[in-house]
């Protein structure tokens, strides 16, 4: 019986999560957008009853309209315009420009931040731990050190969203065959949810 009742926690723990999740982005998105529709449009007064999800789907509408706006000539210039107004206030200026450079530097078809997953000593020499490689240090830091440094995230288990950002020696870090999100969940579950086997093999980093 004790098995059984095992069985049937790994079963339904997972999937009562993932609904609880899913609930509250729902709900969450339901709460932003629907407010900002007009009272003669919104289910409630057309059908006599609320559509969970719409907000969702509305939300994605606005991003990909959004997209699809800023990502043609007229677009650029109208963001620009935004940035500049945006530019004029002090304290806004410096939060909104602060959250782009990490935005972009995150989402970035281009960037290196978060494409690989590597193996770091931390805290001490003789214990390693997975960390993310997030980019090179910045010029005025390289300055000071000797050799070839990179930055790293290394993520507190089990909760990834917060971790300590590091600046290592180039030779110190390891390639690991496996992709960032083999490495978050293996991070997650606390070493439980092991990534794949490959090759056995393991290579120095080598910055593309």
């Amino acid at each position: 019986m004790k098995r059984y009742f095992i069985t049937g926690l790994l079963i339904w723990i997972p999937l009562s999560i993932t609904g609880a999740v899913l609930a509250w982005i729902v709900n969450t998105l339901d709460g932003w957008v629907m407010p900002w529709l007009p009272q003669h449009i919104q289910p409630q007064t057309i059908l006599g009853f609320n559509i969970p999800g719409l907000g969702v789907v509305l939300c994605a509408l606005i991003l990909f309209a959004t997209g699809v706006i800023g990502a043609n000539v007229l677009g650029q210039r109208i963001v620009r315009f935004w940035e500049s107004m945006l530019a004029r206030i002090p304290v806004v200026k410096s939060l909104y420009y602060s959250i782009k450079q990490v935005s972009d530097t995150l989402f970035s078809d281009s960037g290196k931040a978060f494409s690989k997953a590597l193996l770091v000593q931390y805290p001490r020499e003789g214990i390693w731990t997975i960390a993310f490689l997030t980019g090179t240090p910045s010029q005025d830091i390289a300055q000071q050190l000797a050799g070839d440094y990179i930055s790293v995230y290394v993520p507190t288990t089990p909760n990834p969203t917060s971790g300590f950002f590091l600046m290592l020696p180039l030779a110190d870090v390891i390639e690991l065959d496996m992709s960032v999100d083999e490495a978050l969940k293996y991070i997650i579950s606390m070493g439980v949810v092991a990534p794949p086997s490959r090759s056995p093999e393991t290579s120095l980093l080598i910055l593309d």
